[in-house]
């Protein structure tokens, strides 16, 4: 059974997140299953720290990217926004080069939140860094148009 309330083909999300800081730093989400949504992220200079391994900040905006991807997805997109609430992340083995891939899969989705999981790993599928990601699903405001103005 699958989680998804939006079909969104993954070249119309990486598109959207093409002019963000996902895009500048290389995400690209790269495949969705019935309960998950991956993405990889190049280990390169700019994705580095100054002792030329993955920043860990790299790693925590792969895992949000991919995470509240994955909660929007989740959610009526034309009544409803995922937004970040809380992030936390535990670095477990450096990398200097080639890819990492993050999958985010959901604990918990709620009417008013969700908390996910994310597993960063190395191109051996070694785990690189585990992240919790909780976010909260707002109403979006109904704007009411003003007396002769339309919407």
């Amino acid at each position: 059974m699958s989680i998804w309330c939006s079909e969104m083909p993954l070249a119309q999300v990486n598109d959207a997140l093409s002019p963000t800081l996902a895009g500048r730093i290389g995400i690209r989400m790269t495949e969705i299953g019935p309960d998950f949504l991956r993405a990889t992220m190049p280990v390169v200079a700019a994705t580095h720290q100054p002792m030329g391994v993955l920043h860990g900040g790299a790693s925590v905006a792969l895992a949000e990217t991919v995470g509240s991807t994955a909660a929007n997805l989740c959610v009526d997109s034309a009544r409803f926004a995922c937004l970040g609430q809380e992030i936390n992340a535990n670095h477990l083995r450096p990398v200097s080069s080639g890819t990492v891939s993050a999958t985010a899969r959901p604990f918990h989705l709620g009417a008013r939140s969700q908390v996910w999981g994310i597993e960063i790993r190395d191109e051996a599928g070694r785990m690189v860094c585990v992240s919790r990601l909780t976010m909260a699903v707002v109403e979006k405001a109904v704007r009411v148009p003003k007396e002769g103005e339309s919407r």
